[in-house]
């Protein structure tokens, strides 16, 4: 007697493929590393049962989404974070996927968008309750700040530190309208200024459960100890990404050590507050700076942040929490698949196939013998209204 066996789940990895051809410019380059991320993350689930490959994301993004469909995925692992060299355009292949009802690992459409517009994303999570600091969008270097300095000017809609050195603290008043300039000609987009938070920088990292509340790793900080005095207390591009740079010299993660039971729960809190304000899923991690007088400002809100392994933070923080790299990336798999794509909504074709002809009906519509709808109601207000 034969035993039947249940097939392999199919899992696509999907990466962003805007890095190629960037060599000449060292901020996109430095999206070339997710390629080695999805080939690791491809060589993990082979390894654990799964029929795995990976799938690099042009411009063509309905091209991606037809080789999806033809590999007959269960779940895509989503890696892509931009389109084209332009992070805006991070949530248009999760839309895609739910428009095909296919699961995929993190954050939904909505939430990716919303982090991106930085701005919004503060507004939100100050209207909740979670303390972020006080910033405006500006789109016109003439543009009056109302903030005391010292404040940091980035980019409104960049990731990976894209867009910030230290010359984005500014400490004069005269010269943060210089530095805005800078901002809206070079990333042809707004520039956020937001009052500059001194303070430890601590990361939360999060990662989902079926049916309970995020797992919180132990945090992380950065050790600003070896920075030079002229340079202010910042991860900038530098630090996060040119090795021999002081500023990644100066920029050590560490475990976050020195706190009470209760200000580490404050911090937990309010990292889960920003987590489920901004309606994200499965994985993130959240930026915080920690003032003297014990407030979490939230600085920055990463959904589907960086799954590198050895040097990714969040893997430490998993490993810190006591789950390998390979039960991260199998947690997250497990919850795409044990996921409707459309749990949150009924479409509306759905729902007209789904309501019968009596129902119609009764409603004050005509039907034919066909079972097509002649009128669908009656006319809502002018002539020949009650």
């Amino acid at each position: 007697m034969s035993v039947k066996t249940r097939p392999k789940a199919r899992i696509v990895v999907v990466f962003n493929r805007d890095f190629e051809g960037a060599e000449a410019d060292p901020e996109n380059k430095a999206r070339e590393d997710i390629r080695d991320i999805a080939e690791n993350i491809v060589r993990i689930l082979e390894g654990s049962g799964f029929e795995a490959s990976g799938l690099g994301v042009t411009v063509d993004v309905h091209a991606a989404v037809d080789a999806i469909r033809a590999a007959r995925a269960d779940a895509v692992f989503n890696l892509c974070e931009s389109i084209q060299g332009d992070n805006r355009f991070e949530s248009l292949l999760p839309l895609l996927l739910d428009l095909e009802k296919i699961a995929y690992t993190g954050s939904g459409p909505f939430a990716l968008s919303l982090a991106l517009r930085k701005d919004k994303a503060k507004e939100i999570l100050r209207a909740r309750g979670v303390p972020v600091p006080q910033g405006m969008m500006v789109t016109d270097a003439a543009t009056p700040i109302p903030l005391e300095v010292p404040v940091i000017v980035k980019p409104a809609r960049e990731d990976a530190s894209v867009g910030i050195s230290s010359a984005s603290v500014v400490h004069d008043p005269a010269l943060v309208a210089e530095r805005v300039r800078h901002v809206l000609q070079h990333y042809r987009q707004p520039a956020l200024v937001e009052r500059y938070i001194d303070g430890r920088e601590i990361y939360v990292s999060l990662l989902g459960r079926v049916g309970e509340k995020p797992q919180i790793f132990p945090f992380f900080e950065i050790d600003f100890s070896d920075m030079p005095p002229d340079r202010p207390r910042i991860v900038s591009f530098e630090g996060k990404w040119v090795e021999d740079s002081v500023e990644y010299l100066g920029t050590r993660p560490v475990r976050c050590e020195g706190l009470t039971p209760a200000l580490r729960q404050h911090i937990a809190d309010t990292a889960l507050a920003a987590f489920e304000a901004m309606d994200l899923r499965d994985y993130a991690r959240m930026d915080i700076r920690l003032t003297a007088e014990g407030v979490p400002y939230v600085i920055d809100v990463n959904p589907n942040c960086d799954l590198s392994d050895l040097a990714g933070g969040f893997s430490k923080a998993a490993r810190a929490g006591g789950l390998s790299y390979k039960e991260v990336i199998l947690r997250l798999v497990a919850l795409a698949l044990t996921r409707r794509p459309d749990a949150d909504t009924i479409p509306l074709a759905k729902r007209s196939r789904s309501v019968g002809a009596a129902d119609r009906t009764r409603a004050g519509q005509s039907v034919s013998a066909g079972g097509g709808v002649v009128r669908a109601r009656a006319p809502r207000g002018g002539a020949g209204s009650a």
